[in-house]
């Protein structure tokens, strides 16, 4: 670790962070006798701590984000010459990196015409709901405001995404919510929803035709937007299951419905393609982005659209409605496109897309073992560099281990040096599952020491 803060230095860091940072997702009354973690360094794929300790990062920042890695001087170069030349302006005009970035990215994106800057996933999801809602009036004469979304997908902490939330322990205390938000059925084939008949149909084509059965029920005339994950992530890391996205594309078709795909944790490499709807064949009408588009280098997230969807807000010039009058004012930020176009050029000119196909299959073959040589792991799952394991006390029954055990699980690996992720406060009692999104730039030796690590911790927790 960089020796340029002194003991003191650091002991001042961290008594500034106790006594005055509200961290994200963390109960503090501990910091009231211990330190909280203050990460002082990054290089690769590892960070360091106030206390000098290394850790391999298995989740690219906490929240899988940090795609290529830390310290990438490339990347802050073209930030610092970018904010030189100009930081900042409105998005009502265009900058130089926000034009080249866009051209680049919908170059990656066939069929998608648009970009639309914002800084956050949370606000690129509340930019497609407002689209949706505002078509619904424009050409529905206000009936087709209903956006379904699905349960264990997430989608962001404001009131607006918090109501298209499927995780019920995210969204508690926090309301009421939104209006017009209806969940329909998951699809994880290993946690089935009851009445599916393996004999008569595929689980991908049963779990799709729960979302038609909510449609008729809702009334197709009233369901505007359908909000999806391609992989669901927070929720259990699942993939979904033959035959599951080829009949929600029919679906949505048939009802007139536009699909919303969430690409906030897929997007930008993270699965082994460019974005994780790619995998399935999916034609979207929206698809939004954000971590790992510029790496946690710089704040930045896309609402990305089809012409066709576009095309419904500039029909009538002289209607001074007929436009999406939105705007996000650090959208208008320059440092973010800027970043996003080096990434970009990152992952391309290393490989990257390849080698989190090769490694991300090796993560699948380690956990794989895990499972075998570990009773508690139920299954695993992943795309790419995203992968989960899920801990069942039972495998027949499917019992769910608790959140403190996983946590100990999690803790344990810490203890190696390993910093993994577990899904927590989100599922009610089924806060079951490990979660690795390692950055797209692991090495073999990387993958390896992350399964070891979860090893030696499941033999610890569990014996």
């Amino acid at each position: 670790m960089d020796g340029t803060l002194s003991q003191n230095d650091i002991s001042h860091v961290v008594d500034a962070d106790r006594a005055h940072v509200w961290h994200h997702l963390t109960q503090h009354k501990p910091f009231e006798t211990g330190e909280p973690r203050v990460i002082i360094e990054g290089k690769g794929m590892r960070v360091w701590d106030q206390n000098g300790r290394e850790f391999l990062d298995a989740v690219s920042g906490g929240v899988w984000t940090v795609n290529v890695g830390y310290g990438r001087e490339e990347i802050a170069n073209v930030i610092r010459d970018q904010l030189i030349k100009l930081n900042y302006f409105s998005g009502s005009a265009g900058s130089v990196p926000g034009a080249l970035y866009s051209e680049k990215l919908i170059e990656k994106m066939p069929g998608m015409t648009r970009v639309y800057y914002c800084n956050s996933g949370s606000e690129a999801n509340e930019k497609a709901f407002k689209m949706i809602r505002q078509i619904a009036h424009k050409r529905y004469g206000g009936k087709k405001t209903k956006i379904l979304y699905r349960d264990r997908d997430y989608h962001g902490g404001t009131i607006g995404t918090m109501s298209a939330g499927g995780q019920d322990e995210r969204v508690m205390q926090y309301g009421p919510l939104a209006p017009d938000f209806i969940r329909v059925p998951h699809c994880m084939e290993y946690r089935a929803q009851e009445g599916w008949n393996p004999e008569s149909e595929s689980y991908g084509e049963y779990a799709a035709n729960l979302i038609e059965e909510v449609i008729l029920r809702e009334g197709p005339d009233t369901v505007g937007g359908l909000c999806l994950e391609p992989v669901t992530a927070g929720g259990g890391v699942i993939t979904p299951p033959e035959g599951y996205w080829p009949r929600v594309q029919e679906i949505c078709r048939k009802y007139d419905i536009l699909l919303h795909i969430d690409e906030v944790v897929c997007g930008i490499g993270r699965t082994g393609t460019w974005f994780g709807y790619q995998h399935y064949g999916i034609e979207p009408d929206f698809v939004t982005m954000a971590k790992g588009v510029a790496s946690g280098y710089a704040a930045i997230a896309c609402c990305v659209t089809t012409e066709r969807v576009f095309d419904m807000f500039k029909d009538n010039a002289d209607d001074p409605m007929n436009y999406f009058r939105d705007i996000s004012t650090f959208g208008g930020c320059t440092a973010g496109p800027a970043a996003a176009l080096e990434n970009m050029r990152i992952i391309e000119d290393e490989g990257l897309l390849d080698n989190t196909t090769a490694m991300g299959a090796r993560m699948m073959t380690n956990l794989h073992n895990l499972m075998e040589k570990h009773r508690v792991v139920g299954d695993v799952r992943g795309k790419g560099l995203f992968c989960g394991a899920e801990l069942v006390r039972d495998r027949a029954t499917k019992e769910a281990v608790s959140e403190k055990e996983i946590a100990q699980v999690v803790a344990e690996c810490g203890a190696q040096g390993v910093i993994i992720g577990a899904a927590n406060r989100s599922i009610p009692g089924l806060n079951n599952v490990l979660c690795f999104s390692p950055a797209l730039i692991a090495t073999p030796d990387d993958i390896d020491q992350i399964t070891d690590a979860v090893d030696v911790a499941l033999g610890k927790v569990f014996g």
